[in-house]
Formats: C-alpha cells, sequence, structure tokens
C-alpha cells in the first residue's frame, strides 16, 4: 500500500526507500559534523513533511550504524504527527565509549517510518478487566527475567 506524503526538502536527496517493500524511508543529515563518544546532537534533515489525518512517522535507527558504529536515536522512535509543518531533526546519540563517528552533509543517519495510526477514546472505570499478564512490570514477559513483584525466574 503506498500513501502519498507532500514534501519539501532543502537537501539534494528526496527522501525514499533503498529497496522495494521497505518500511523505511532513509532520511539524511543536512551537516558534516563528528559526533564524540557520548555525545548527543539535534541534526537536520532539510526534510518537512504533510501527513494526511490519521497518521504518523516515526524515526527509528538505521540498523546498521547502530550495529556498526553504536550510533542510535535518543528518542527512538520519535513521532512526527500529522499536523507537523516543520524540519524533521534527528537526535544522534553515539553509544561508543572510545570512537567518534563522522558524518557528512547526505549521509544517511535514520529511517522514517509512515504508519496509519489511531486516537484512543479514554474512559475512566473503576476497575481493569483480567488479563493473562496482569501487571506484570517491565521485562515481566521476558525469559531469564526476573519478576520482583512475585520473586520468580520465567
Amino acid at each position: 500500500m503506498t500513501e502519498p506524503v507532500d514534501v519539501l526538502w532543502t537537501g539534494e536527496n528526496a527522501p525514499g526507500y533503498a529497496h522495494p517493500g521497505d518500511a523505511g524511508a532513509d532520511l539524511v543529515s543536512t551537516e558534516a559534523f563528528v559526533l564524540a563518544p557520548g555525545e548527543r546532537r539535534l541534526v537536520g534533515t532539510g526534510l518537512s513533511i504533510a501527513l494526511p489525518d490519521g497518521h504518523a512517522a516515526f524515526v527509528v535507527p538505521r540498523s546498521g550504524l547502530a550495529a556498526k558504529h553504536g550510533i542510535t536515536i535518543v528518542n527512538a522512535p520519535g513521532t512526527v504527527d500529522a499536523g507537523y509543518r516543520g524540519e524533521i531533526k534527528v537526535a544522534l546519540l553515539n553509544t561508543d565509549a572510545t570512537e567518534p563517528y563522522a558524518v557528512q552533509a547526505g549521509d544517511r543517519i535514520a529511517q522514517m517510518i509512515v504508519m496509519p495510526v489511531t486516537q484512543a477514546v479514554f474512559t475512566r472505570v473503576d476497575a481493569l478487566p483480567d488479563s493473562v499478564r496482569g501487571q506484570g512490570g517491565f521485562g515481566s514477559s521476558g525469559y531469564g527475567v526476573t519478576n520482583e513483584q512475585e520473586g520468580t525466574k520465567r
């Protein structure tokens, strides 16, 4: 399924997909810089979009940058709402403890996934219905994770 999205961009390369069927469109840096170990930086992409109502874009890390260089996104996924018309920027973070990472203008730094979204109607109730998971906390559905509430390993 394809969805038309109006775009403005100041860089040389239009946003696009590297391969047919890819979920994420590449976002590129509009500036050259060096990201020191442990440093984070808000990086411009030169891209502004007009999403259709009922859609959002999610900015996510590139797996190759993360695996090879420890470059990720601080607030991943970054959410771009349908009503936002400003430049999409990426909050990059270098998680490598020793190696700086150089970025050139035009380098692919993130991916953007456009998806339909639903707005919820929140209804106050006195109690929630039971579920299989119940009130198990963060990580409680993983294997080998201690559930502090139950004092057991799963």
